[in-house]
This record gives C-alpha cells, sequence and structure tokens, in this order.
C-alpha cells in the first residue's frame, strides 16, 4: 500500500476537521474536504471517496430522521439529478486537474458566499415543481463531476416554505439518493481504483471520529457563528483551489 506519511497524517487532519464540521453544523464536508484534499491528493481520487464517505454520512444521519422524509414532495428533483449524474461522472473523466481545481474553487466560493449573504431563489408555488427540474439537472452534474451537489439544492430549497425537519430529511435523502446512483456510475467510468479504496479505507476511522465527535458538541457552540467562520474558511479554500489551478 504506497501512500506517503505525509498524504495519510494530512488526510487524517482534514477529514476529521471536515467531519467535525459536518457533525456540528450539518453541513460543509465536502465544501472543506474536497479543496483540501486536492491539495495532497489528485481530485480524481478525492471526488469519489468524497462521494463514498458523503453516502455514509446521509445513511447514518436519514436512518434517524426517516420519519421526517416525504419524498413525494421532491421526486422532479430525484429524477432530474438521477439523469444528470453520468454526465457528471463523464466530466470528471475528461477534464484535467487544474480545470477541475479552478471549477471546484469557483463553484465552492459562490456557494459559501452565497449562504454567508442568504441568498435565496424565489419561486412561485404553482411554478415549484417545474423548477425542481433545473436545480436537479445541475446539481446531479455537479454530484457526479465533482461531488458537490448540495448548494443549487440547498439554495432552490431554503425559501420553500418547509419546516426545518422535513427539509433536513428531505435533502438528506436526495443527497442519499444521487451517491447510491453516483458509485455504480464511477465503477463503469474506472474511478473506484485501488488508489481510491486502500485511500477510502485508512481515513475512514477519521471519519467517524470526527462525526460523532460534532454531533457531541454540536450543542455546545453558537451554531450561526461557527457557520459564519466555517463559511469564511470554504471561500479562502475555494480561492486557494483556484490559484493552485491556475499554477
Amino acid at each position: 500500500m504506497d501512500i506517503s506519511p505525509f498524504v495519510i497524517l494530512s488526510g487524517v487532519v482534514i477529514i476529521l476537521i471536515s467531519g467535525l464540521i459536518q457533525g456540528m453544523t450539518s453541513f460543509g464536508f465536502s465544501l472543506l474536504a474536497l479543496p483540501l484534499l486536492g491539495l495532497i491528493l489528485p481530485i480524481k481520487i478525492v471526488v469519489p471517496i468524497l462521494v463514498i464517505y458523503s453516502l455514509v454520512i446521509n445513511a447514518i444521519i436519514i436512518y434517524k430522521i426517516r420519519e421526517d422524509v416525504h419524498l413525494g414532495r421532491i421526486k422532479y428533483l430525484i429524477i432530474a439529478g438521477i439523469i444528470s449524474t453520468p454526465l457528471g461522472t463523464y466530466l470528471l473523466l475528461i477534464l484535467n486537474e487544474n480545470t477541475l481545481k479552478v471549477v471546484i474553487g469557483i463553484i465552492i466560493s459562490i456557494s459559501a458566499i452565497s449562504m454567508l449573504k442568504g441568498y435565496k431563489i424565489n419561486i412561485e408555488s404553482k411554478r415549484e415543481n417545474i423548477s425542481y427540474i433545473p436545480v436537479g439537472l445541475i446539481s446531479g452534474i455537479l454530484n457526479g463531476s465533482v461531488s458537490l451537489s448540495g448548494p443549487p439544492v440547498i439554495l432552490f430549497l431554503t425559501n420553500q416554505g418547509v419546516k426545518k425537519q422535513i427539509f433536513r430529511a428531505n435533502l438528506t435523502s436526495y443527497f442519499l439518493i444521487l451517491n447510491i446512483i453516483t458509485i455504480p456510475t464511477y465503477f463503469l467510468g474506472g474511478l473506484i481504483t485501488k488508489k481510491v479504496i486502500n485511500h477510502t479505507i485508512i481515513l475512514f476511522p477519521a471519519l467517524i471520529i470526527g462525526v460523532l465527535l460534532g454531533i457531541k458538541l454540536g450543542n455546545k457552540v453558537d451554531e450561526k457563528i461557527f457557520k459564519k467562520l466555517t463559511l469564511i474558511l470554504v471561500i479562502s479554500m475555494g480561492i486557494l483551489s483556484i490559484i493552485s489551478g491556475i499554477k
């Protein structure tokens, strides 16, 4: 198993911190882990690892809140996301490393700034179902290509007048379904390599420890302030990803 101690140590720290933030705030895992891991590993190894980890995180969360799931409300979002995910996988296969880093940096920075500023997408209720389709298509492409399905969906669903519990349950269900669809496309595309499997196994304990610790600490911090600080950090990481892709 040819993995350098530096990569292992750095990867453990990155996954631990990203998992901790995910556990404390229910968001931010891929937004933070993706650009940071991209500094020490090829993006085409990082993205499959994060999709696998996201599946684990979402499966744990959905088991706890399964009674609040109302998939009927987001069925068009799910269908659109499933349809476009293979296109995202294809983009991951054909785009070069530097292009992917720049794309990741731009998406992460714009998403974090939008969340920090509280931007929302306003849609009339009668057009809600139709609006799910383009949002799902974009989300599916982003999930397959760079494991970032969340930002467009969160910006859209935040303003749809859904109870917090149902909002979180539907969102998590959607992400879980996309993860389940994405992983087979990675197998077919040859992206689930021995290196991906080895790194996934080695860093997995850090993920579990980080998430569980974050859940424990979640009630002991001011969530709003912590989210703001996290988003500022994510913006910085996005800019760093752009710079590393341009060099």
